[in-house]
Parts: C-alpha cells; structure tokens; sequence
C-alpha cells in the first residue's frame, strides 16, 4: 500500500476536455502534476464495453470523472465496468464524479406501471463497488436519499451568482430571477436571495407530455432582464416559449442559465432562433459542435469546483463549504 495515498483519477470516453481541465486544476491546486490515470476504454465489434487499467491502482483513492449524458447507456456501463476493474484491482477506495447523473428525470412513479430508473441506477452503482458520488444539480434533491452510499451534490447556483454579477454589474437592480415552473422555485429562490433579485415564476401546464398548453407569469417582470433558470435543457421548447411569454409580459431581456445543456434534436436551432439574448450552461456535458458554433450559447467551467470539491473529499474538508460566495470566488478569479 502507498506510503501516502494521492487522490488518482480515471475518465471514460462521455467528457474528456472536462476531466483534462479537472485534473489540470488539480494541478494547480496541488502545485504537482496531477494527471489522468493511464488506461483504455474502448469496444469490441458487438458494442460491448472493454476497460483495462495500465497504472497500478492498488491502495490508492480512486476517482472516477465520467457524466452518464448522451448515449446514456453507453456512458452508464463505462462508468461501471470502469468501477468494476478498479475494485478488483484492489484499489483502496472510488469516488464516482458524474457531473450530469442521467436518468434523474425518472425520480418517481407518475402513472401506473412505470419505473423508477434514477434509484436502479443508484443501485447499479453501490452493487459496482462505488464507495461514494460527487456530482452537481441532481434534478431532485431527494435523489441523495435513494443512494447507501455518502453523495456530495454540489449547486452549479454558486457559479451563476458570480457570473451574473460580473455580466449585469451596472444593471444588477433590473435583474428578475425566473423559475420556469412551480417545482424549480426552491432553485431559483437561492439564485435570486444570492444576487439579491426578485422572484418570479412561470407556470406551465401540459396536455400530454411534450406538449404546453399554457403559459403563466406569477410575478410583475415589466422593464426587467429576465433570467431563466432551470437544471436541464433537453430540447429547449419549453424554455424559447417561457422566453417569449415574459417578452410579451414586458420583459426587456431574456437570459437563461441551466446548468446541464442536454440540447438534443431542433433545440440548438430553437435556441438561436428565440428571443433569448443568451443560454449560459456548464461544461458538465461535453459540447457538439453545433453548441459550440452558437452565437448566443455560452459554457461556463465547472472544473475548478469539481477539482477542489474531489481534494476536499481526499483530505477529509468541508464540501458544503464551496457554496460560499467568500471561498468559491477566488477559485474562479480571472475565469468569469
């Protein structure tokens, strides 16, 4: 067993650049090299998933950066098969860092007959040998609780409040906060009380699933910059039309910050079409290049907070602590 055990990362193939800046980070941190554990990810003919550990891991303190996001499956399995060859390569403890947890959608049953999928895949990942989960914005707290293991959620609220303040500083007063429905009020009341915003909310209902019916505005947003705030966006129709209702309501501007860019099918096209000035997301799923190409989409890191968030854990320190204004600025100083 090391003498003194390093905290050592591995990254499957769902967000390389992100586990690069990670560990690049941890470089600085550290004042050392801090790099990718060296090992391979790659399929037989058939798709199935073939992961072989080139570094001795034996007594080491593992961690795991892979986001289970587009092909969620895919990604999913290589996160398992990857915790799977660890264990029995007696690695002494692993930490699974998913940045966007998929499956989170489903975190309860709404009709008959369906599944709860974000508490198998808690399960899939306890039976895998995974001591722990590091991850951000999980789309239901209660998530946390379908897990056996400890789970550090870290708020991606932090990182928007700082932005926020550095791109609207000489106009900070006409700033309003939006939840884009009544269940994400609890998340954007924290953005607003962090920035010291307004509040207001936009109720949907729906007919049937991908479908709006109507659209509400609880709240007074005349002559105010709108900022739109959710955890994911997956095609972006729900979020162009609220962008469009509180345009009709008086609006000046319309911002959205989501902190998981899923955009799947038209919703990079929707997105550059609407009236939305822009879309702030993380880096947390990594970019098409039709994300990266947009003029109005815009990606904040998420590796500086991962990377202290993972050597908090290392050293036995206060994860909690990171969502202070006060410790999490100088981390990002000269980034935003």
């Amino acid at each position: 067993m090391p003498t003194v055990i390093e905290p050592k990362l591995i990254a499957g193939n769902a967000n390389k650049p992100l586990a690069n800046a990670i560990a690049r980070r941890m470089s600085l941190y550290r004042g050392g090299a801090v790099g990718l554990v060296d090992a391979r990810v790659e399929r037989f003919n058939d798709q199935e998933i073939f992961v072989e550990v080139y570094e001795n891991v034996r007594g080491e303190d593992m961690y795991i950066l892979q986001p289970t996001s587009n092909p969620a499956n895919d990604n999913l399995m290589e996160l398992l098969i990857m915790a799977d060859a660890l264990r029995r390569s007696s690695a002494a403890r692993i930490t699974a860092v998913i940045p966007y947890f998929g499956y989170a959608r489903q975190d309860r049953r709404t009709k008959a007959r369906t599944p709860i999928t974000a508490k198998l895949v808690a399960n899939m990942i306890h039976e895998a040998g995974i001591e722990r989960v590091l991850t951000m914005d999980l789309h239901a707290a209660q998530i946390q609780g379908f897990f056996d293991i400890p789970v550090d959620n870290l708020y991606a609220s932090p990182i928007f409040a700082l932005d926020i303040q550095h791109q609207f500083k000489d106009s900070l007063q006409d700033v309003m906060v939006i939840s884009p429905d009544v269940g994400g009020v609890a998340r954007a009341r924290e953005l607003a009380k962090r920035i010291n915003a307004p509040l207001a909310i936009v109720d949907k209902r729906r007919e049937k699933p991908g479908e709006i019916a109507e659209m509400t505005v609880i709240g007074d947003v005349t002559g105010k910059k709108c900022i739109i705030v959710d955890d994911i966006c997956d095609t972006a129709g729900t979020l162009c039309k609220a962008a469009e209702v509180l345009m009709d309501h008086g609006a000046t501007e319309v911002h959205a910050y989501i902190t998981h860019g899923v955009l799947s099918g038209p919703a990079v096209e929707r997105v550059t079409k609407s009236v939305m000035k822009s879309l702030v997301i993380t880096d947390s799923i990594a970019a098409t290049d039709a994300v990266a190409a947009a003029p109005n989409i815009r990606i904040l890191p998420t590796a500086p907070i991962f990377a202290q968030a993972i050597l908090n854990i290392w050293n036995g320190t206060s994860v909690s602590s990171l969502f202070e204004t006060d410790v999490l600025g100088p981390i990002y100083e000269g980034i935003l």
